[in-house]
Protein backbone atom coordinates (compact mmCIF):
# COMPACT_ATOMS: atom_id res chain seq x y z
CA UNK A 1 0.00 0.00 0.00
CA UNK A 2 1.15 3.76 -0.75
CA UNK A 3 2.95 4.86 2.15
CA UNK A 4 1.03 8.48 1.83
CA UNK A 5 -2.33 6.64 2.29
CA UNK A 6 -0.66 5.15 5.35
CA UNK A 7 0.19 8.66 6.78
CA UNK A 8 -3.02 9.71 5.58
CA UNK A 9 -5.38 7.11 7.51
CA UNK A 10 -2.78 6.79 10.54
CA UNK A 11 -3.56 11.37 10.67
CA UNK A 12 -7.41 10.83 10.99
CA UNK A 13 -7.21 7.86 13.65
CA UNK A 14 -7.14 4.50 11.47
CA UNK A 15 -6.05 1.82 13.64
CA UNK A 16 -3.33 -0.22 11.62
CA UNK A 17 -5.99 -3.25 11.38
CA UNK A 18 -8.47 -0.44 9.28
CA UNK A 19 -5.01 0.45 7.44
CA UNK A 20 -4.69 -2.89 6.53
CA UNK A 21 -8.35 -4.08 5.58
CA UNK A 22 -8.36 -0.76 3.23
CA UNK A 23 -5.36 -1.91 1.75
CA UNK A 24 -6.54 -5.17 0.98
CA UNK A 25 -9.81 -3.94 -0.98
CA UNK A 26 -7.97 -0.77 -2.61
CA UNK A 27 -6.26 -1.37 -6.40
CA UNK A 28 -4.61 1.12 -7.57
CA UNK A 29 -5.24 3.15 -11.47
CA UNK A 30 -3.41 5.35 -13.57
CA UNK A 31 -5.27 7.67 -15.64
CA UNK A 32 -4.27 10.39 -18.28
CA UNK A 33 -5.72 13.47 -18.12
CA UNK A 34 -9.63 14.69 -19.12
CA UNK A 35 -10.42 11.06 -18.48
CA UNK A 36 -13.72 10.57 -17.07
CA UNK A 37 -14.21 8.79 -13.73
CA UNK A 38 -18.21 8.53 -13.47
CA UNK A 39 -20.33 10.42 -15.92
CA UNK A 40 -23.19 12.31 -14.52
CA UNK A 41 -26.28 9.97 -14.02
CA UNK A 42 -24.56 6.82 -13.61
CA UNK A 43 -24.18 4.59 -10.81
CA UNK A 44 -20.34 4.74 -9.46
CA UNK A 45 -18.42 1.22 -9.46
CA UNK A 46 -15.78 2.95 -7.06
CA UNK A 47 -14.49 5.71 -4.51
CA UNK A 48 -11.05 7.34 -4.55
CA UNK A 49 -7.86 8.26 -3.06
CA UNK A 50 -6.44 10.69 -5.39
CA UNK A 51 -2.08 9.43 -5.20
CA UNK A 52 -0.93 12.21 -7.87
CA UNK A 53 -3.07 14.31 -10.16
CA UNK A 54 -6.39 16.47 -10.12
CA UNK A 55 -9.46 15.57 -10.50
CA UNK A 56 -12.83 17.26 -11.06
CA UNK A 57 -16.60 17.24 -9.95
CA UNK A 58 -18.81 19.12 -12.07
CA UNK A 59 -22.34 19.72 -12.64
CA UNK A 60 -23.71 19.90 -15.90
CA UNK A 61 -27.08 21.33 -16.92
CA UNK A 62 -29.70 20.37 -19.74
CA UNK A 63 -28.77 24.34 -21.12
CA UNK A 64 -25.21 23.23 -21.60
CA UNK A 65 -23.90 25.18 -18.28
CA UNK A 66 -21.38 23.45 -15.77
CA UNK A 67 -20.77 24.32 -12.27
CA UNK A 68 -18.16 23.34 -10.84
CA UNK A 69 -19.01 21.31 -7.39
CA UNK A 70 -15.03 20.24 -6.23
CA UNK A 71 -11.85 19.75 -7.04
CA UNK A 72 -9.74 16.96 -5.66
CA UNK A 73 -5.73 16.99 -5.55
CA UNK A 74 -2.90 14.83 -3.48
CA UNK A 75 -4.17 12.33 -0.04
CA UNK A 76 -7.74 13.41 -1.14
CA UNK A 77 -10.63 11.18 -0.92
CA UNK A 78 -13.72 11.35 -3.86
CA UNK A 79 -16.55 9.82 -2.30
CA UNK A 80 -19.79 10.63 -4.05
CA UNK A 81 -21.96 10.03 -0.05
CA UNK A 82 -25.45 11.13 -1.40
CA UNK A 83 -25.03 7.98 -4.38
CA UNK A 84 -24.19 5.94 -1.66
CA UNK A 85 -26.94 6.64 0.95
CA UNK A 86 -29.33 7.06 -1.42
CA UNK A 87 -28.46 4.28 -3.62
CA UNK A 88 -28.37 6.42 -6.78
CA UNK A 89 -26.65 7.22 -9.72
CA UNK A 90 -24.12 10.40 -9.59
CA UNK A 91 -25.66 13.75 -9.66
CA UNK A 92 -22.35 14.80 -11.09
CA UNK A 93 -19.33 14.41 -13.95
CA UNK A 94 -16.31 13.19 -12.06
CA UNK A 95 -13.38 13.74 -14.23
CA UNK A 96 -9.29 14.07 -14.03
CA UNK A 97 -8.34 17.10 -14.83
CA UNK A 98 -4.15 16.28 -15.19
CA UNK A 99 -2.77 12.51 -15.34
CA UNK A 100 -3.43 10.96 -12.00
CA UNK A 101 -2.69 7.92 -10.05
CA UNK A 102 -5.90 6.64 -7.86
CA UNK A 103 -6.57 4.03 -5.37
CA UNK A 104 -10.27 2.31 -6.08
CA UNK A 105 -12.22 1.09 -3.24
CA UNK A 106 -15.06 -0.90 -5.08
CA UNK A 107 -18.63 0.62 -3.90
CA UNK A 108 -19.86 -2.44 -2.95
CA UNK A 109 -17.18 -2.38 -0.08
CA UNK A 110 -17.70 0.63 1.12
CA UNK A 111 -21.74 -0.12 0.92
CA UNK A 112 -21.43 -2.88 3.19
CA UNK A 113 -19.56 -1.34 5.87
CA UNK A 114 -21.82 1.47 5.90
CA UNK A 115 -24.65 -0.92 6.52
CA UNK A 116 -22.79 -2.82 9.64
CA UNK A 117 -21.66 1.04 10.27
CA UNK A 118 -18.22 -0.35 10.28
CA UNK A 119 -15.42 2.09 11.97
CA UNK A 120 -13.60 2.61 8.49
CA UNK A 121 -16.90 3.58 7.10
CA UNK A 122 -17.55 6.52 10.14
CA UNK A 123 -14.19 7.82 9.65
CA UNK A 124 -14.09 7.99 6.10
CA UNK A 125 -17.43 10.07 7.07
CA UNK A 126 -15.83 12.13 9.83
CA UNK A 127 -13.01 12.68 7.22
CA UNK A 128 -15.50 14.15 4.15
CA UNK A 129 -17.64 15.71 7.06
CA UNK A 130 -14.40 17.79 8.33
CA UNK A 131 -13.47 18.72 4.71
CA UNK A 132 -16.98 20.04 3.62
CA UNK A 133 -16.69 22.00 6.87
CA UNK A 134 -13.95 23.68 6.26
CA UNK A 135 -14.68 24.34 2.63
CA UNK A 136 -17.55 25.89 3.99
CA UNK A 137 -15.87 27.91 6.32
CA UNK A 138 -13.61 29.26 3.82
CA UNK A 139 -16.35 30.03 1.37
CA UNK A 140 -18.75 32.15 4.29
CA UNK A 141 -16.00 34.06 6.44
CA UNK A 142 -13.37 35.32 3.73
CA UNK A 143 -13.82 37.82 0.82
CA UNK A 144 -13.18 36.57 -2.82
CA UNK A 145 -9.97 38.75 -2.15
CA UNK A 146 -8.91 36.81 1.30
CA UNK A 147 -10.12 33.19 -0.34
CA UNK A 148 -7.57 33.74 -3.50
CA UNK A 149 -4.84 35.03 -0.94
CA UNK A 150 -5.34 31.59 1.46
CA UNK A 151 -5.49 29.67 -2.12
CA UNK A 152 -2.32 31.15 -3.05
CA UNK A 153 -0.33 30.57 0.59
CA UNK A 154 -1.82 26.99 0.70
CA UNK A 155 -1.68 25.79 -2.75
CA UNK A 156 0.96 27.35 -4.36
CA UNK A 157 1.59 24.01 -6.38
CA UNK A 158 -1.68 24.27 -8.07
CA UNK A 159 -1.26 27.82 -9.08
CA UNK A 160 0.47 26.11 -12.13
CA UNK A 161 -2.11 23.10 -12.49
CA UNK A 162 -5.00 24.96 -12.74
CA UNK A 163 -6.09 27.43 -15.12
CA UNK A 164 -7.55 30.88 -13.69
CA UNK A 165 -11.23 29.18 -14.95
CA UNK A 166 -10.47 26.29 -12.72
CA UNK A 167 -9.21 28.07 -9.59
CA UNK A 168 -12.33 31.10 -9.60
CA UNK A 169 -14.36 28.22 -9.84
CA UNK A 170 -12.92 26.59 -6.71
CA UNK A 171 -13.21 29.96 -5.25
CA UNK A 172 -16.65 30.29 -6.34
CA UNK A 173 -15.87 33.43 -8.65
CA UNK A 174 -16.25 34.21 -11.68
CA UNK A 175 -13.18 33.88 -13.89
CA UNK A 176 -13.42 37.85 -14.70
CA UNK A 177 -13.30 38.56 -10.83
CA UNK A 178 -10.41 36.57 -10.65
CA UNK A 179 -8.80 38.52 -13.15
CA UNK A 180 -9.61 41.60 -11.28
CA UNK A 181 -8.21 40.59 -8.09
CA UNK A 182 -5.13 39.55 -9.32
CA UNK A 183 -4.77 42.58 -10.96
CA UNK A 184 -5.00 44.47 -8.09
CA UNK A 185 -2.85 42.78 -6.25
CA UNK A 186 -0.03 43.33 -8.18
CA UNK A 187 -0.56 47.16 -8.98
Amino acid sequence: MDLRLIQQLDKHGFTQDEITQIGEVTTELELPTRHILINQGEIASHIYFVLDGVCHAGYLTEKGKEFSKEFYWELDWIIGFESVIKNQPSPYLLETLTACSLLCLPIKVFQQWREVNHPIYLKLLETQLMYKENKERFMLLYTPEERYELFCQHYPELLERLNDYQIAAYLGITAISLSRIKNRATS
